[in-house]
């Protein structure tokens, strides 16, 4: 969602960075381009014009003129004030309160309420153990409460029951009596929308507070609605009373004025982020990693979370013991691009990566397509089970077999055997004592980690990001290499990255 403000922010800070020393003028024409960018992101206006007055007023002055690298120091400043308007510190969701906890869910229609409720009660019952009962109180939207019905069905949560002709706020009391006589610890109140703000709504959920007395009220906000995501928040906070904000299609092509202005302006934190469509595509927002990423530095410390969720920790351990014998067959090789499909593919882990916002261009240029990855788990799902223990099997007949099973070419299938054969002689090579497997494969925790996740602490990482001492340098040792795979295989296509190896098999844009 923030590339293009990224790609704007990023060239006008490049060039300040290769001055020696500033002079005033130097910073407001950069200002000047950076005002332009955050109002073409959609960013309020209000939020715009305090923005550039703080960096000014911190970038102008004895401080910066007398810095070594005074480009640099303008780089942090903004940094750091987009950090402070964003909100500083990531702010979760408050459960802090007598059982059963009520969280309110508000905002207009079509939002993504229903689906972000959810979303959240899955993630309270998965990542902090707790009893969800979710309620619809949304009487007016046809078919709305079989909606929530079937989503908790679909995730396991338990939901309240439809009673036809009741009120939202018989519901709410309801839903409150349910869970306290059911042992629940959160219950969750999705609210009817509107298409707009009115007076009747606003009533209903005044009603509906009284009723329920949430412990949160999230406002439902979506990120693609632009400067008026503003007014939206502002009035349901004099309303209603806003304890935070829910961003949802983070993942879509807005322009990141939602997020960059709802908190600057209503004072309310944004809590967490809807990333897809799935029931667990929904993150914590970190305003200091969102700033990273929008100023093209990466963001590692989400990527070692999102590690740390996504990989199977024992197939993890049992890779690593098969691989200390210097075993790696076809199915192994499978596991691993499996594993790199989890965690966003190619492209998703390589825009997490400090630095690779720079190289943009060289990797659009690199037709990296995380469809190849599929095709070459098809491949291997083609073989027979003999044939993925012992590839010395696969002679021209089978190959053509498999290459025909898969909907591929014989070529891809030879490119898929030759990738497995470097990995393997290289796993050969890797005995007990050697260590190369740790510094190889513990990078992110990928199999072959000797066991899973490092003991790595994420905020130690944060801190590390921040100071510049992550890019080139990642942790698991491989400068700029992908974490979790064997470097230099070359044959990704196009021009060849820095620190990028590259994997053989990868192809060069859509198979034909």
């Amino acid at each position: 969602m923030f590339e293009s403000l990224s790609d704007r922010l990023s060239g006008i800070l490049d060039k300040l960075t290769r001055r020696g020393a500033l002079s005033e003028a130097d910073v407001s024409e950069a200002l000047r381009e950076v005002r332009r960018a955050l109002i073409e992101a959609d960013v309020a206006l209000p939020v715009v014009k305090s923005f550039t007055d703080k960096v000014r007023n911190r970038a102008v002055g004895q401080e910066v003129l007398k810095s070594v690298t005074p480009g640099q120091q303008v780089v942090k400043i903004v940094h750091d004030q987009l950090v402070e308007m964003l909100g500083s510190e990531a702010e979760p969701i408050d459960l802090n309160a007598p059982a059963p906890v009520a969280i309110m869910m508000v905002g207009l229609q079509g939002s993504g309420k229903t689906t972000s409720t959810g979303k959240i009660a899955l993630r309270l019952t998965k990542n902090d153990k707790r009893k969800v009962l979710m309620a619809s109180l949304d009487t007016r939207r046809p078919a709305a409460q079989e909606q929530l019905k079937v989503l908790g069905e679909q995730t396991g949560i338990d939901t309240l029951p439809i009673v036809a002709g009741q009120t939202p706020v018989q519901i709410a009391g309801r839903a409150m009596t349910a869970a306290r006589l059911g042992g629940y610890d959160v219950v969750m109140l999705d609210t009817a929308g509107r298409t707009h703000i009115d007076e009747p709504l606003m009533i209903e959920m005044a009603e509906i507070r009284a009723a329920a007395t949430p412990h949160e009220i999230l406002l439902v906000a979506d990120s693609l609605t632009g400067q008026d995501a503003v007014n939206l928040a502002t009035s349901f906070d004099e309303r209603v009373g806003i304890t935070g904000i829910v961003l949802t299609r983070m993942d879509g092509d807005g322009r990141g004025g939602a997020a960059l202005s709802m908190r600057a302006v209503t004072g309310k934190p944004v809590k967490l982020v809807g990333t897809g469509e799935k029931a667990d595509a929904l993150e914590e927002f970190h305003p200091s990693r969102i700033a990273d990423r929008i100023l093209g530095m990466g963001d590692i410390v989400s990527l070692v979370e999102k590690a740390a969720r996504e990989i199977d920790q024992e197939k993890a351990a049992r890779m690593a013991a098969r691989m200390q014998k210097g075993n790696f067959d076809l199915e192994d090789l499978a596991e691993q691009l499996r594993q790199m499909e989890k965690l966003g593919g190619m492209s998703g882990i390589m825009g997490m990566m400090p630095g690779v916002g720079k190289l943009k261009k060289q990797l659009d240029g690199a037709n990296i397509d995380d469809r190849v990855i599929k095709r070459q788990v098809a491949i291997i799902q083609s073989m027979t089970p003999q044939e993925r223990r012992k590839p010395d099997l696969l002679k021209a007949s089978r190959k053509k077999r498999i290459a025909g099973g898969s909907g591929v070419d014989v070529a891809d299938v030879n490119k898929l055997l030759k990738m497995h054969r470097q990995m393997a002689d290289m796993m050969k090579q890797m005995g007990k004592g050697k260590g190369m497997l740790g510094k190889m494969m513990g990078g992110l925790g990928m199999p072959g980690a000797g066991g899973g996740m490092p003991n790595i602490d994420p905020k130690e990482l944060e801190r590390m990001a921040q100071s510049g001492q992550l890019p080139g340098n990642l942790p698991g040792g491989l400068p700029g290499q992908m974490p979790g795979l064997p470097g230099g295989l070359g044959g990704l296509g196009g021009p060849r990255l820095p620190g990028l190896g590259g994997m053989p098999g990868m192809g060069r844009g859509k198979k034909k």
